[in-house]
């Protein structure tokens, strides 16, 4: 059964809700978004015609909201975006009953988290076993050994207390970074600048410049990360980033590059950050400094 809400589908049984038409993402499977039974506490993204992904298997990327909000649609064209190119893409929290008609604005004031940071390894358990399920539309068609782990603000916190799980092959963190002061100001959110010392894959900092408010905070990580390949790159919008504009904007196109070369290993996508004469290296809409990267 299917019922339709003003701009949104629900799927009953499912609880799948596709995005508008402008929102399914720019790549070559529109995307649409889910809740699951065997799921709680998440959002699932993924492309919504499973069979026309052909051979391509979904990379992996689970997220944690601005503010360690419970609204898993808080950054959905992001998100969709993502899923559109070829990747599961897993959110904590849940679907609001207005997100269709919903906007979303950089997380302001104290924060409180709403969504535990185990979410995160959560929505990679469930990936894996989804991979292997028996009647499941995503049998066979996960890469289970191309997992990144993202978040904004409080949830880039999340990611990076996860990141550090043997599972996880890089780590994508937006405007974000471990306090400076070694505190956390936000209860059940670990601030711990020793974990960057557990890294062990990739790591991409998007932060959003001086007037970014974790600008100090994130630089300073990029700083510690002395012995793998890393990138930092600011884009001029302060601490909101580019999330709900059309198709993630800028934030999210520079994240699915990264992913295509650090997953899918993708020529074309790592030439947008290796070498003299990389894509972004003169990128007018943004600066890019890298570490051991060619």
């Amino acid at each position: 059964m299917r019922v339709c809400f003003g701009i949104a589908v629900a799927i009953v049984g499912t609880a799948a809700l596709a995005a508008t038409p402008v929102e399914r993402g720019s790549g070559p499977y529109p995307a649409l978004f889910e809740e699951r039974a065997d799921l709680p506490d998440h959002v699932v993204y993924r492309p919504a015609n499973l069979p026309r992904t052909g051979s391509e298997k979904l990379g992996i990327y689970v997220f944690g909201n601005g503010g360690c909000s419970a609204d898993g649609t808080s950054s959905r064209n992001h998100l969709l975006e993502i899923a559109s190119h070829g990747y599961l893409v897993i959110a904590s929290g849940t679907v609001p009953k207005a997100t269709a008609a919903s906007a979303t604005s950089a997380p302001a004031g104290k924060l409180s988290a709403q969504t535990e940071t185990r979410l995160l390894s959560d929505a990679i358990d469930w990936a894996q076993r989804e991979n292997t399920r028996a009647g499941s539309p995503l049998a066979g068609r996960i890469a289970t050994d191309q997992v990144a782990v993202s978040g904004w603000s409080c949830g880039g916190l999340q990611a990076l207390s996860v990141a550090p799980d043997p599972r996880v092959r890089t780590a994508v963190i937006m405007n974000s970074g471990f306090f400076n002061d070694g505190a956390s100001p936000i209860s059940g959110i670990k601030s711990d600048k020793s974990i960057l010392g557990q890294l062990h894959g990739s790591v991409l900092y998007v932060l959003g410049g001086p007037a970014d408010i974790a600008f100090a905070n994130g630089s300073d990580d990029f700083r510690r990360l002395s012995r793998l390949p890393a990138a930092m790159v600011n884009i001029p919008v302060g601490h909101g980033g580019t999330y709900m504009q059309p198709h993630g904007g800028v934030g999210a196109e520079v994240v699915t590059a990264w992913l295509d070369w650090q997953l899918k290993h993708r020529p074309g996508a790592a030439a947008r950050f290796t070498g003299a004469t990389c894509g972004y290296c003169s990128d007018k809409r943004l600066t890019l400094e890298r570490k051991n990267i060619p």
